[in-house]
């Protein structure tokens, strides 16, 4: 404090980065750091360009290691991708709707196709491949198809016929060129059918549409199995219409309306015929496993009344 009662003025230093020159030193320093960055970057890239080996060209455009390897990644990616779309279509968008799970089976396959196709599309012209260079290789396709995968196209489009239309669903019971089972998958090429033996036949597609297929499910209402029965000749007819429509009413599983039908299908010679016809639940017992038990409670009930069959 001087004379005059007033403090004399201090100077208080600078820092080095508030004066001019040090802040130009600083911007300098940085241009540096970021045109290194930029020269290291570049440089890395220059390598990578230098060591990836030209593999050939397609459609005009050169296909090397690395950009095989884009396309190799970004396939596997889309596989993966329309899995879980078909997933997320069938077991979350349509699991709260009336939809059974055959239809939504179907609508997930569907849907998995078009992001195959469209991600397919998108992957080869991102790598600047033209399309239109597959006009030659869509024309050698053509003639394979006509000499040798005409087949293969014929069970595709067959598995799509079934997808729309579903004549058959999953958990149906079919018959279809001697095997009968259940349906367990529905393919793009072939539908999986699982037997009473719990063996799954792989059934090409075209099957289900070209040939004569029993869908005992279809209509979900009851159907009719049949039992043949012969006894000797002489037989009386009242008495085996009523055990054969006893050994019927006695099986759980067979309808009592429909009521059960016994009818006699031929007569005179050595041997009088004789048809058992009940009604049951289309999705109900195995028509194998119901045709033995009504066949064992009729040969039960021969027995007891000294009826031999013939």
């Amino acid at each position: 404090m001087n004379g005059q009662g007033t403090y004399p003025a201090q100077r208080i230093p600078l820092s080095p980065a508030d004066t001019p020159s040090a802040q130009l030193v600083l911007q300098a320093r940085d241009s540096l750091l970021t045109a290194r960055g930029t020269m290291d970057w570049q440089q890395l890239l220059d390598h990578i360009e230098r060591f990836d080996v030209h593999l050939f060209t397609l459609g005009g455009t050169e296909i090397t290691v690395s950009s095989a390897f884009k396309l190799v990644a970004f396939t596997l990616l889309l596989v993966w991708a329309s899995r879980r779309v078909r997933d997320w279509t069938v077991n979350r968008a349509l699991h709260r709707t009336h939809l059974d799970l055959g239809t939504r089976e179907a609508v997930g396959s569907i849907m998995r196709y078009a992001v195959l196709v469209v991600g397919a599309m998108l992957i080869l012209q991102n790598a600047g491949i033209n399309l239109s260079a597959f006009s030659v290789l869509a024309g050698a396709v053509g003639v394979g198809v006509g000499f040798g995968l005409q087949n293969i196209i014929s069970n595709f489009v067959s598995g799509l016929i079934i997808m729309l239309e579903r004549p058959i669903k999953i958990g149906d019971r079919v018959e279809v060129g001697g095997i009968e089972g259940v349906v367990h998958e529905i393919g793009p090429r072939r539908t999986t059918v699982v037997t009473n033996d719990r063996l799954a036949i792989l059934v090409p597609n075209q099957r289900f549409i070209l040939d004569n297929v029993v869908n005992q499910v279809y209509t979900e209402q009851p159907i009719r199995l049949r039992i043949a029965v012969q006894v000797a000749s002489g037989t009386d007819t009242q008495v085996m219409h009523d055990l054969l429509v006893d050994a019927a009413n006695s099986h759980p599983d067979v309808l009592k309306q429909p009521a059960p039908e016994a009818l006699v299908t031929m007569l005179g010679g050595p041997a009088t015929a004789y048809e058992l016809a009940v009604w049951h639940e289309a999705r109900g017992p195995r028509r194998q496993q119901l045709a033995s038990d009504l066949s064992y409670q009729v040969a039960q009930r021969l027995k007891a009344h000294d009826i031999k069959p013939a």
